[in-house]
């Protein structure tokens, strides 16, 4: 199938939003031992011909992206495009997995992505999107593909999106204080939560947003006549301290060669330091060697952490039309 079709641009895709977008098709799937996943196909009834890894953050899960993720699907109609949201280890219906075995850092994290795309008998994503924690696992996924860790037949993702999460190590007064402070909140709670209400309020009475508790609240599932978490908490925070120590740095500064990486940064987001906006800037302006990719950096407007919230539109505007080179 000829690729060279006429690219809808963004009123375009405003439009189809507001009158209703090009279908798609949702799969809910979770292979033997390997991550559970959701698949956003741009037409239900053509095979695809390009896929994108959509990655979550810290507590959430591959759900927390089915609006963007649809919409993305809608501006890339073009051509065929499948978005798998991926439930990280510990988190949504991975969660129940028994075989993702520790330790739970950010190498097994990416490591679970390549065993899905060998599981599944797939081709190897063009693009992997991650936000935040999922951030640092794409940038880990690419790591290991260009180290050969996951054998010599891999294609390496042609873009690599990491949304508001810094690439180097974390440093405690950039931001992820709150982190902490709610996982340490919840490892004071016990097992089962009386009701969503009851830990929303418990919440409120801490002192967190109630944006913030909400969304906590929205992670519970039944247990019986009470709520559980709906994600491996002890599995998370060794997640997030993987997370905390991992600098991909050197991995922005010697990009592998047909691969750009792009750093997205929430404009309201407090996570940042002038200094590694500096370092990231220097990195984006440097001419470019034939023999290495290249590191582009953004800035998304009227938004926090919580980008694809915050400002889904704006962000939808950065990552779409490149997206489109591609094909």
């Amino acid at each position: 199938m000829s690729k060279a079709l006429t690219k809808p641009g963004l009123s375009r895709l405003v439009n189809w939003l507001l009158i209703g977008s090009t279908p798609v098709l949702h799969h809910h799937r979770r292979s033997f031992q390997t991550l559970a996943f959701e698949e956003i196909k741009s037409s239900p009834e053509k095979p695809h011909e390009f896929t994108a890894f959509v990655l979550h953050g810290l507590l959430g899960s591959g759900r927390n992206w089915r609006s963007f993720s649809r919409s993305l699907a809608s501006y890339l109609s073009y051509a065929q495009w499948r978005m798998v949201l991926v439930d990280l280890r510990n988190h949504g219906r991975s969660a129940e997995i028994e075989g993702l075995l520790p330790p739970h850092n950010l190498e097994n994290a990416a490591k679970d992505l390549a065993n899905l795309v060998r599981s599944e008998g797939w081709d190897w994503p063009d693009v992997v999107i991650g936000h935040s924690l999922g951030g640092k696992v794409a940038l880990q996924f690419a790591k290991s593909c260009d180290n050969g860790h996951y054998g010599d037949d891999v294609s390496l993702p042609k873009q690599l999106w990491v949304l508001d999460s810094v690439p180097g190590k974390v440093i405690q007064e950039n931001g992820d204080g709150e982190v902490e402070k709610v996982l340490r909140t919840l490892q004071s709670l016990p097992s089962t939560i009386p009701s969503r209400k009851w830990l929303v309020d418990h919440m409120l009475k801490l002192g967190f947003s109630k944006s913030l508790s909400e969304w906590i609240g929205s992670n519970l599932k039944k247990s019986g006549e009470r709520e559980t978490w709906a994600f491996n908490l002890d599995g998370a925070v060794q997640m997030f301290n993987s997370y905390r120590e991992a600098d991909y740095l050197p991995l922005l500064e010697h990009t592998p060669k047909g691969m750009e990486i792009s750093i997205v940064r929430a404009e309201k987001s407090d996570r940042w330091s002038r200094d590694v906006i500096q370092q990231l800037d220097h990195l984006a302006s440097k001419q470019v060697d034939e023999a290495e990719g290249k590191v582009s950096v953004h800035v998304l407007p009227n938004a926090g952490h919580w980008v694809h919230v915050d400002n889904p539109k704006g962000l939808l505007e950065i990552v779409a039309p490149r997206i489109t080179s591609i094909a």
